[in-house]
């Protein structure tokens, strides 16, 4: 089984609850099943023969999961429990017990594997859908790259395989990986920009891991504006920022932060502790599509942190995390593209 590779993760996260305070789906519904703890030891149950995927409800706590690393990040021996979780979504999926939900999900993103490609260059920038529907950031970009002088062709389509692998479907996200990747070549793409974290995290964790090997070289957006030498006249002033998900706990990037800086944002501190994941369970990539109810908690949780929720500026790095905050947690919420362009 996929969780075989977890086995340290799972036998000694059953025992633990020093991360329980940062498991946010716990948090919001004040449930001992959504814990790392608890995962853990029904998980352990599935190879002791007293648990079953045939149990639903043990199946529904899987897929309910943020996936937000949080837990992993900042656990002292670094338990990679996030990876356990995604792991045992896998072996749900081969086991052929997926929630008809995630099996209708999944099939429409099989089918939307393509891409198509405008412009000339070799550098690209990667249009996610998620962030493409964000008109707002999609235009802070293209004023971005101008401040750049860069020209990138656009890449738009469907998956490239990150929510594939997140749903459990393993072989089908690898097949994704593999097809983006021969695309890219095709197209002659040596640098490739991307704005969704998750599609960044993918392209440079996940496609090792298939195997697959990409034609260029990947940057975050910020990443990109931190080397283009852009030029800011604007301090972006006090505002406050809500570390990624990916970038933080899956990537530990810092390009985020050193853009930050370059830009004079005065941080403020935000909640009652700076380990807390505040992204609506983007690490999860659809859990608004399979469990909106719960984005709603999440969101609403957030919000009942905010110092004054309809004028503190707060900056996110996905335009997910944007969409879900400004719906259902009414907050004044900006992508870092957004901030950076507002700074020129």
């Amino acid at each position: 089984m996929h969780i075989d590779k977890y086995e340290e993760a799972m036998m000694n996260c059953r025992f633990c609850f020093m991360c329980r305070h940062l498991s946010t789906i716990g948090q919001v519904r004040c449930t001992e099943v959504d814990t790392p703890r608890i995962r853990a030891a029904m998980l352990y149950g599935l190879k002791t023969g007293t648990n079953s995927f045939d149990d639903s409800d043990f199946v529904d706590a899987l897929y309910r999961q943020e996936l937000s690393a949080c837990c992993t990040h900042h656990c002292v021996n670094h338990y990679d429990e996030n990876g356990l979780a995604i792991a045992a979504r896998a072996d749900v999926v081969e086991a052929g017990k997926a929630p008809e939900a995630v099996k209708k999900l999944a099939a429409k993103f099989a089918k939307s594997v393509g891409w198509s490609a405008s412009g000339k260059g070799d550098v690209a920038y990667f249009l996610d859908e998620t962030t493409a529907s964000d008109k707002q950031v999609v235009a802070a970009a293209k004023k971005l790259f101008a401040a750049a002088k860069v020209t990138p062709k656009t890449i738009t389509g469907g998956t490239i395989g990150k929510v594939l692998k997140v749903l459990g479907y393993l072989p089908e996200a690898k097949a994704a990986a593999e097809k983006f990747a021969a695309f890219l070549k095709a197209e002659g793409v040596k640098t490739l920009v991307v704005s969704n974290p998750a599609a960044f995290d993918a392209l440079t964790k996940d496609y090792p891991e298939f195997g697959v090997k990409l034609p260029c070289k990947v940057f975050c957006f910020s990443g990109f504006l931190n080397q283009a030498k852009v030029k800011f006249t604007k301090k972006a002033g006090g505002l406050y920022y809500l570390a990624d998900d990916f970038m933080r706990n899956y990537d530990g990037c810092g390009c985020p932060e050193k853009l930050l800086k370059t830009l004079k944002a005065d941080l403020r501190p935000f909640g009652t502790n700076d380990e807390e994941s505040y992204c609506c369970g983007e690490g999860a990539i659809v859990l608004d599509k399979l469990n909106p109810a719960l984005v709603k908690a999440l969101a609403e949780y957030v919000a009942a942190r905010a110092d004054d929720p309809k004028k503190d500026k707060i900056v996110v790095l996905s335009a997910y995390t944007k969409k879900c905050l400004k719906k259902y947690g009414k907050l004044n919420v900006v992508t870092m593209e957004e901030l950076a362009a507002s700074c020129l």
